[in-house]
């Protein structure tokens, strides 16, 4: 790297957020939104030795752009990725194992909390507590409570 451009890079270290906004704008020719010094001080410095040294090969453009393309990417979990008749690579895919710290289901948990007993039953697909079925003990510790509590540690699993 060439002096002038180092103590160029060097020098923005020590540059505002404002002074490097504007200095963004010099280079790129268009404003940011970004009041992010570390990321601006990046894009800068970049975009100097850049314009400098003659940025990316064309064999490298292609192969990020074959890489980023978008086509190959899945969005979304095919609909029966978690069914128990569908093979992967290492066997029969199931369901995932039960938390060993939960009870089996048909079990009872109970916690007194500010002086009145709270019980929740275990079912197959979550935790019953006044009549409502839930994902989790954490859902059933944030209705009890009001506010975030980890569910095993609320009812000392």
């Amino acid at each position: 790297m060439s002096e002038t451009i180092a103590k160029q890079i060097q020098a923005l270290r020590r540059m505002s957020v404002a002074d490097l906004r504007a200095k963004y704008h010099e280079v790129y020719g268009e404003h940011t939104r970004s009041a992010n010094k570390d990321w601006l001080w990046k894009r800068i410095a970049w975009r100097l030795q850049e314009l400098s040294y003659g940025g990316l090969s064309e064999r490298a453009r292609n192969r990020a752009a074959e890489i980023a393309d978008e086509a190959d990417l899945r969005l979304r979990v095919p609909r029966n990725a978690f069914d128990a008749s569908v093979k992967g690579a290492a066997g029969v895919v199931g369901s995932l194992p039960r938390d060993k710290r939960v009870p089996a289901a048909g079990a009872a948990i109970s916690r007194i909390y500010k002086g009145e007993s709270h019980t929740v039953v275990v079912v197959e697909n979550g935790f019953e507590y006044e009549g409502i079925t839930y994902k989790s003990l954490t859902a059933v510790a944030r209705k009890i409570t009001g506010s975030h509590w980890n569910g095993y540690s609320f009812f000392n699993l």
